[in-house]
């Protein structure tokens, strides 16, 4: 069985409710996973979009939440999980607003794609410190067991 990443908020490819958005409550949406991989040592979760800022003309990916060390028996996270309600040893690393945390979708013009990606990783990563995307990604080289994504799609309303 391999790494399957969910939400029951959202359906893979389907809209964003406005309640995890900048629009909305901007939290976090519930995510479900199965398929941890044996010899799993720790997860890591990357939600990013590369539409930004226009997808008809793309010029960046944008972090929205980076989170690394997530315990390997964990199945899931909750809605709305703040970093006092992140599991013991879960560590952040900062967002394209250079802070730590959720970000929800946000996207100036059209549709926009936020793809969470889900890391099995075989080891668990030392602290990055004020680290970001690119240097989880980096730690993680070599690591990678198995890997699920789960993207979801928001345009704001009116726009």
């Amino acid at each position: 069985m391999s790494l399957q990443l969910t939400s029951p908020a959202f359906t893979h490819e389907g809209a964003i409710p406005a309640k995890f958005t900048c629009e909305g409550q901007d939290i976090s949406p519930a995510l479900k996973w199965t398929g941890v991989p044996p010899g799993t040592r720790s997860l890591a979760l990357v939600v990013d979009d590369p539409d930004a800022p226009d997808p008809a003309a793309p010029q960046r990916v944008w972090v929205h939440w980076v989170l690394y060390n997530l315990p390997a028996d964990l199945s899931g996270l909750d809605e709305g999980v703040a970093a006092a309600q992140l599991p013991k040893g879960t560590a952040q690393a900062l967002n394209d607003w250079k802070r730590v945390g959720y970000g929800g979708p946000c996207p100036p013009i059209g549709r926009h794609r936020y793809f969470h990606k889900l890391y099995a990783l075989d080891a668990v990563l030392p602290d990055l410190g004020h680290a970001d995307k690119a240097a989880l990604l980096k730690a993680m080289e070599g690591h990678v067991i198995g890997q699920a994504e789960l993207i979801g799609t928001y345009q704001k309303q009116g726009k």
